[in-house]
């Protein structure tokens, strides 16, 4: 009889061991954890980090769990807070086949977990390999094309099972009972595109967190749930979100092929699909040294997927919104040869030029030529010369991946002025050892805030 595929994934996650996983999988999930952290760190400048941060307060009282970057609060909230401020400013990973962002869904609950169970850093590492992996498997054996179409927003719909493998591997928890708690992690599944725009969407991911987490708590408990939840065809998860079955991608060389390496990061803070148009810009400044006084206008080609997505999102009146509007990004871009937190301020998304040139000097572009992620950026220069840039594969994707040391570069951007030197430097060398490393508990402590 063939195994179903929940167990399947439960007997993976349960049953990893650091040893099964190649070093070079093993590299590169200590690569997603150091740039969430970095994410993190940067994302107490949010323009919502203070709303979530009195949420996460306000759900229990105990101080048993790091917030990264800050202080201590209850295991749920600073895996809410701490799943929030991952993907605060939108400097998170993403998986691209299924649009689902990991890092801010499966790294909270499993810090929570390890700092609880005094894990080890072996231990932390193999949990996030197999939490990383349960996620994106399943969204591989998605009809995604489905799934989209119905509205589904994959990280609070996907997620929750790779938060529940990452939590229920660090409670050593058998097949049997990792898959009860897949159960209890469908059984949260939620978020929908109708968010698009909104907070909401970074909302979806900070709740996919919490889902893994009460998940896998509940299971500790022996809380009973279906076994089969992914398949089961009566309101399983493929039967539901996608109408049919799951894809034989699914489950194809488990253990062999790891499809967590599809993860792609982001060098800057705006949404996934700008990260191209942004490359592109960037080669044009840097190579004709172009100044934002003599371009007359910019048109920017995107995938008609992209187009339809960020064709509207003209409104900057907000932190949120400037970084996800192709429009003022593009023009802060040109006008600052810079894009970090400096640029999403008030002081610069006020400022008439940038927006003058934002709203009524860039046209964006449907270009049935493209697809995906890809860009081309035409700048039409006063002198009547057009300069023109394409982008297939931006800095981040696995196509064209950031070095560990960018990512060190990076993590020390958005730890800057929240913890000091000693400790990025302390959390570093921590997470470049991390499977020599004896306890979590003392990562997280280098993670709460500076200590002058």
């Amino acid at each position: 009889m063939t195994e179903d595929l929940t167990q399947t994934f439960a007997r993976f996650a349960s049953e990893l061991r650091c040893e099964d996983i190649p070093l070079n999988t093993r590299e590169r999930c200590k690569d997603l954890l150091l740039d969430a952290l970095g994410c993190a760190l940067a994302g107490y400048e949010g323009e919502d980090a203070p709303k979530v941060s009195r949420f996460a307060a306000a759900l229990g009282k105990s101080e048993e769990s790091s917030v990264i970057g800050g202080g201590k609060l209850s295991i749920a909230g600073a895996t809410a807070l701490n799943g929030f401020l991952i993907t605060s400013v939108s400097l998170c990973d993403v998986y691209r086949p299924t649009a689902t962002h990991l890092q801010p869904v499966v790294i909270p609950p499993a810090l929570a977990i390890a700092e609880r169970e005094n894990a080890s850093g072996r231990d932390l590492l193999t949990a996030l390999a197999a939490g990383f992996e349960v996620t994106t498997r399943i969204g591989a054996g998605l009809d995604y094309r489905a799934f989209r179409a119905h509205g589904w927003h994959g990280p609070g719909v996907i997620g929750p099972f790779g938060a529940t493998a990452a939590a229920g591997h660090l409670l050593h928890f058998n097949a049997d009972k990792m898959a009860m708690a897949f159960g209890l992690a469908g059984s949260q599944a939620a978020g929908t595109f109708a968010a698009w725009g909104t907070s909401s969407v970074k909302f979806h991911q900070f709740r996919g967190a919490l889902s893994g987490l009460m998940a896998a708590l509940l299971a500790e408990q022996d809380f009973v749930a279906t076994r089969e939840f992914l398949t089961t065809p009566d309101g399983g998860f493929y039967a539901t979100y996608s109408g049919v079955g799951p894809t034989n991608a699914a489950a194809k060389g488990l253990r062999e092929h790891w499809e967590l390496e599809q993860i792609a990061l982001r060098p800057w803070p705006t949404s996934a699909a700008n990260q191209a148009f942004v490359s592109a810009l960037f080669e044009l400044i840097q190579k004709h040294d172009v100044d934002a006084g003599d371009v007359s206008r910019m048109r920017i080609h995107l995938s008609k997927s992209s187009y339809d997505a960020y064709v509207h999102r003209r409104t900057i009146n907000g932190k949120w919104e400037a970084s996800g509007s192709v429009y003022y990004t593009a023009a802060i871009v040109l006008f600052d040869r810079e894009l970090w937190m400096d640029q999403f301020e008030p002081a610069r998304f006020n400022d008439p030029a940038v927006r003058r040139f934002a709203l009524e000097q860039i046209e964006l572009i449907a270009d049935p030529a493209l697809s995906g992620v890809q860009a081309i950026v035409d700048l039409e220069m006063n002198s009547g010369v057009t300069l023109s840039a394409r982008c297939d594969e931006p800095k981040g994707t696995p196509e064209n991946r950031m070095g560990r040391a960018e990512i060190e570069a990076k993590f020390r951007k958005g730890a800057h002025g929240r913890i000091s030197d000693a400790q990025v430097k302390s959390v570093i060398e921590m997470i470049s050892s991390l499977e020599e490393f004896p306890s979590v508990r003392v990562l997280m402590d280098e993670l709460r805030e500076c200590r002058k």
